[in-house]
């Protein structure tokens, strides 16, 4: 009887498990039915996404040109990290660390900031590491998962040229920065100054993407698809900029040792030739991974190198003021060329001013040449008197004196050019007079401006009265050679009358002939019309100033000098324009002596409180 009950008992069991092993069969089978069948299109994209590594491809950013097609600013490639981080393991940053020989503490901030940003989305970890550390990752790359790499670039600068100021730089996008635009991604570097800033957008391009098959360790088994899905990056457009690059090189050799701002620009377009803002900086240094010791010493220098001095500084231009005092003053009706002003040596209105030029008579061609403060400050005296100070401004400002000329370049910052409003801002109201206005008639006191803007002006009375619009780029070309030009304003002023501006002009062209330019402006084989000037300065010694363009008839350059705590213009900044000017024109330098003077120059004394040379 036992062994029966013993014997049904294992029967029953049998069956039992017999039951349990097809029941368990047929779930496995429903359930591989659901997932290969039913909910076939929600379940591939995941098991493809463990074989296939989605890869954000970067564009080639676009290149920088000069008016010649010279490269001055191309690309090199370089290697990033990058990290998906749902897929990171975070016990894995000890051995990520040793391969990027990096410390522990930089890799998990690193890390912890990709996962802020994106747990999902691929970003890059570390730009630019060395080729050694990118081996040695990509053979370890088995034991990191979620760690990619790109083939990036940084910008390369494949001649002498530095045009610091006017090329800028990349940095990384801020938080802020990447989170406000669906275009950037975090690691993204974009232009932080100068054209890379400006044209940012241009030049960037578009990322492209494409699959990777990996296999379980990771590693690359080729595209998915004979890449079918990829999508290519679109390349960003070139830039091609109005600037000479054997122009600028030399500029910026005349600058060197020096602090000022150089602008050379061509009066028919208004496109700039050459610029420089000195000290420059090495954009080189700030390309691809920053060298963060050099960027702390040049924000930290004295002499701010950072700082553009071609459009961002206010100094008084000095008698370089001058020829657009006379023609605004025959618009106002207070002289005609005729006009003569006795000059015993000095204006009296209260006190006297004082007055360099050789005692005489003074009409405005001769008061240009000789640079007489006298006749300017005569003219000045009777526009405040008669209360024509608002109508004074808006007329000089015509010229580009004064407001932002909307150049394409970032941080240009707006002259002084006082009218009523500003005057009672700054004294209080009727707590103002003649005397306070004096200085402006030379150029002196509150009116302020900066080499661009005396460049601007200068090319106003080279080219007959037409007001250009400065501009560093003519067209930009995109991926299919279409080019999109910048098209800038060109203005006539309206009120210039011809006669007017062919009397300042025989004046600037008699400071190169016989005035204070002739030691060094003065060309040979081309007529070059000029002004010196000299910008007292309370802190240290005069600023000099040049303005000059050539040739006299046909206008093709026009140039702006500022060379700071230089004494007199006329032989601080005259000779590095006239320099300028004969490479453009001529296309090489027959002056030695004039250059080494230049290079080897070293600011002497002035004679201070006086303005003019």
């Amino acid at each position: 009887m036992t062994n029966h009950r013993q014997s049904d008992r294992i029967r029953t069991s049998a069956k039992i498990l017999q039951g349990i092993v097809v029941l368990g069969l047929l779930i496995l089978l429903g359930r591989i039915f659901q997932l290969q069948i039913i909910e076939y299109e929600t379940y591939t994209p995941l098991s493809m996404q463990n074989s296939l590594r989605l890869e954000v491809v970067n564009p080639a950013r676009g290149l920088i040109y000069d008016k010649n097609g010279t490269i001055l600013v191309e690309n090199q490639p370089i290697y990033s990290i990058t990290i998906t981080p749902a897929r990171f393991e975070e016990e894995k940053i000890p051995l990520l660390a040793e391969l990027l020989q990096v410390e522990e503490t930089e890799v998990r901030e690193k890390v912890n900031e990709a996962q802020n940003y994106s747990w999902h989305r691929t970003s890059r970890l570390f730009a630019e590491v060395s080729f050694e550390s990118f081996s040695a990752i990509q053979e370890n790359l088995w034991q990191l998962p979620g760690i990619g790499h790109q083939i990036e670039s940084k910008r390369h600068y494949p001649t002498e040229v530095k045009a610091s100021h006017v090329m800028g730089y990349l940095r990384e996008a801020t938080r802020e920065e990447y989170l406000a635009n669906d275009a950037l991604r975090l690691g993204d570097k974009i232009g932080k100054s100068g054209l890379e800033m400006v044209y940012d957008n241009y030049l960037r391009g578009e990322v492209g993407t494409e699959y990777i098959r990996v296999n379980a360790f990771g590693q690359e088994l080729g595209s998915y698809e004979s890449g079918s899905l990829d999508i290519p990056p679109t390349k960003g457009s070139d830039l091609i900029t109005t600037l000479d690059a054997d122009l600028q090189l030399l500029a910026e050799q005349l600058m060197q040792n020096k602090r000022g701002g150089l602008v050379a620009i061509d009066p028919q377009t208004g496109g700039i030739l050459s610029m420089v803002s000195a000290p420059q900086y090495d954009l080189s240094k700030l390309a691809g991974r920053m060298d963060i010791e050099y960027w702390q010493q040049i924000n930290s220098h004295p002499h701010t190198p950072l700082y553009n001095r071609a459009i961002s500084t206010r100094q008084p231009p000095g008698s370089t003021f001058k020829p657009f005092m006379g023609m605004v003053a025959m618009e106002l009706g207070l002289i005609t060329p005729q006009t003569e002003i006795y000059n015993p040596g000095y204006y009296s209105r209260g006190r006297r001013y004082g007055d360099l030029a050789d005692p005489g008579n003074y009409n405005l061609e001769k008061a240009i040449t000789y640079s007489s403060n006298t006749f300017f400050f005569w003219i000045m005296d009777r526009i405040a008197s008669r209360g024509l100070l608002n109508n004074w401004s808006r007329l000089i400002k015509d010229f580009g004196i004064g407001p932002e000329n909307n150049i394409d370049l970032p941080y240009e910052v707006s002259g002084i050019v006082p009218d009523s409003t500003y005057m009672n801002e700054r004294f209080g109201d009727r707590y103002w007079g003649v005397g306070d206005l004096m200085s402006l008639g030379i150029g002196q006191g509150m009116v302020s401006a900066s080499p661009l803007q005396m460049a601007v002006a200068a090319a106003t009375i080279a080219n007959g009265g037409y007001r250009v619009q400065p501009h560093v780029v003519s067209a930009i070309k995109d991926r299919n050679e279409q080019f999109q030009y910048t098209n800038p304003v060109f203005d006539k002023i309206d009120w210039l009358d011809q006669n007017q501006i062919e009397t300042v002009k025989k004046g600037m062209r008699g400071v190169v002939t016989t005035g204070g330019g002739r030691y060094y402006a003065n060309l040979p084989d081309i007529e070059v019309a000029g002004k010196t000037g000299t910008a007292q300065n309370p802190y240290g010694e005069d600023h000099g100033w040049f303005i000059a363009f050539a040739p006299l008839d046909n206008p093709q350059i026009a140039v702006a000098v500022l060379t700071e705590n230089s004494g007199y213009g006329s032989i601080s900044a005259a000779p590095i324009a006239s320099l300028v000017i004969e490479k453009y024109l001529t296309g090489e330098l027959n002056r030695q002596r004039v250059l080494d003077y230049v290079l080897n120059f070293t600011p002497k004394d002035n004679a201070s409180g006086v303005a003019g040379q």
